[in-house]
């Protein structure tokens, strides 16, 4: 008998008296040990079929059809008292995002002991010493120590394990994995998801694992379900639907997801292939031109120091310093991508933001087009920005909700007085027309688009000032893989006709490849490794880039349960004490453009 057995799943959400279908009549099964990926775009019924199998939906405004077979237990006749005790005993749930889920105001021991004590009616200090257990289990450092801590003071992938622990603390039949690693950087990753193979190993746990990640679902998956505007479109072993898959849709997503060391054919940045979802024609991908343009370069950065002052007692003395970034040198040239990568923490958003002194650096020179812009007054500087523009990560956090988004790509044009309102109103309509919106558009808000769309919002305002250098900061790393296609693209395109420079800024490494010209790998503010993209990635020489690309996730069959080797261990801190004086690196050309920085440490 399977563990989980979904037959006829349809759910339904009410609004405006209308009842919308989410969720149509959707089936499959998990057996015991066995791992279903449930893949798909956002928007597609995903998330709402986990939450509609957890009875986590409001039931005033929703409405859940079917069956939904718990070992022959049909959980939608249940009552909802009947389904606490189920939630968290027999069915476990790992929820995206971490710091959401978890409660602020409580520590992580007390919130899994929680679990223990409603669950298995263990005493407080049984419940304790197993929560103790379970955070070492799931590889915290210092386990009895952290016990005590709050969700802020831990990094994402601490906290991803704390989800983990709470989500195994009762030992579940059926563990639900929603989108668990989507944010986190790729070493973190490859640790999350060995340890959940390995825990599924030791409990025989059928999992469920929501994801639109193609390289994770070949890594873990034993069968897929592949979901597409609310139903199921194809369901089969991960073999059948990675090799043999039967329809365009999910076809055009296996052709969407980046390929680590699928450029090696490839001179320059090439844009993804695109497929019709309908017809399943299949549109090559177009070899980038050469772009790069000689001269001087867009951006020149010199020995890039950027620190954060740590003050504590009652007269705020420096105790501390962030060393943020330390000593980065690099050149961009008009039409070149350069992308900086790293985990969570070596300093790439920081470096980015230093840049266009959305922090001020503590020392060093910046010249973009030749202009040192470290020393610009203020006034100066507003007038240099209109060449060098952001791509946030979040276009959503980054667009004013209350202001249509019109008027929010209007807005640098009337503020640096470039055009009448009139003026504005038909650049407008041409930005958006150019990054594939239509102009009816403008009228929106921010929340009437979709996660794609805002951030080619996000690309048309940044190209609003015709600047010459873009800093993308994980401009792509939330968005669906067909989305990212699509944005990447159009980024490429962009490059080609206005002959812009990017920086960008990611941890994403297969995107990474298929966009650069050079490649720069940060660890603790520094840059280890520098070259061009085919040298990085088909010759890397620093173990930190090695250990790097060896944590991407590929969408190989012949990867799928290989055990890898998982450490517990994260970037190191940054802070130093106030007297600490950096050590002077050493460089090694390993080929032309190729630096590696010496290394004095085990990183073995």
């Amino acid at each position: 008998m399977p563990v989980l057995s979904i037959k006829g799943l349809t759910t339904q959400f009410r609004r405006d008296g209308i009842w919308n279908t989410v969720v149509n009549d959707v089936s499959f099964h998990i057996d015991a040990g066995e791992t279903v990926a449930l893949v798909g775009e956002s928007g597609s019924g995903k998330s709402i079929t986990a939450l509609s199998i957890m009875g986590l939906l409001p039931p005033r405004s929703s409405r859940v059809t079917g069956q939904i077979l718990l070992e022959g237990r049909d959980l939608l006749t249940l009552a909802e008292t009947q389904m606490q005790a189920i939630r968290g005993d027999e069915i476990g749930m790992i929820f995206q995002e971490p710091m959401t889920s978890l409660n602020p105001v409580l520590t992580i021991g007390r919130q899994i002991q929680e679990a223990l004590i409603t669950h298995r009616n263990l005493s407080k200090a049984e419940a304790r010493a197993e929560t103790v257990r379970l955070l070492d289990r799931v590889r915290i450092p210092a386990a009895r120590s952290r016990f005590g801590e709050y969700p802020h003071q831990l990094s994402g992938g601490m906290l991803q394990r704390v989800m983990i622990a709470m989500a195994l603390s009762c030992r579940p039949k059926l563990l639900i994995a929603d989108e668990p690693t989507t944010a986190l950087d790729v070493t973190i990753q490859a640790q999350i998801l060995d340890l959940i193979k390995e825990l599924q190993r030791e409990q025989e746990m059928a999992v469920l694992f929501i994801t639109h990640d193609m390289g994770v679902v070949a890594e873990i998956a034993d069968r897929t379900v592949v979901m597409y505007r609310s139903q199921a479109l194809e369901t089969g072993t991960t073999e059948a639907i990675f090799q043999r898959s039967q329809h365009p849709y999910t076809r055009a997503l296996l052709s969407a997801v980046p390929q680590l060391g699928g450029m090696k054919d490839h001179v320059r940045p090439a844009a993804f292939p695109i497929i019709d979802v309908k017809t399943g024609q299949l549109t090559p991908p177009r070899e980038g031109r050469d772009t790069v343009a000689p001269g001087r370069p867009v951006l020149e950065v010199r020995d890039l120091v950027t620190r954060f002052d740590i003050r504590s007692g009652i007269l705020g003395r420096v105790t501390g310093r962030v060393h943020a970034v330390e000593n980065v040198s690099f050149q961009l040239q008009a039409g070149e991508t350069l992308s900086l990568v790293g985990e969570s923490g070596c300093g790439k958003s920081t470096t980015g933001r230093s840049i266009l002194r959305l922090v001020e650096p503590t020392s060093g020179s910046i010249r973009i087009e030749g202009e040192d812009v470290l020393a610009l007054p203020r006034r100066a500087l507003s007038e240099k920005r209109k060449r060098m523009q952001m791509i946030f990560q979040d276009p959503f956090s980054s667009l004013n909700p209350r202001m249509r988004i019109g008027e929010a790509i209007a807005e640098p044009l009337l503020a640096h007085r470039l055009a009448t309102r009139a003026e504005a109103g038909m650049q407008v309509a041409a930005l958006l027309e150019r990054v594939g919106l239509h102009p009816d558009m403008a009228k929106r808000f921010p929340h009437e688009f979709s996660g794609g769309q805002r951030q080619r919002v996000a690309i048309a305002r940044a190209l609003a000032l015709n600047p010459g250098l873009i800093v993308a900061d994980e401009a792509v790393s939330a968005l669906d893989v067909s989305v990212k296609a699509q944005v990447i693209n159009l980024m490429l395109e962009l490059q080609d006709t206005l002959k812009l420079g990017y920086l960008f800024i990611s941890h994403d490494m297969a995107v990474v490849e298929r966009v650069s010209h050079r490649v720069a790998v940060m660890y603790l503010g520094e840059i280890v490794e520098i070259g061009p993209r085919e040298a990085i990635f088909g010759n890397p020489q620093h173990p930190y880039t090695k250990r790097l690309l060896a944590a991407v996730p590929v969408a190989d069959l012949a990867r799928r349960h290989v055990r890898r080797a998982v450490t517990s261990d994260e970037i190191k801190s940054p802070i130093r004490p106030p007297s600490y004086v950096p050590p002077v690196r050493r460089y090694m050309e390993a080929q032309p453009g190729h630096f590696v920085q010496a290394w004095d440490i085990d990183w073995s």
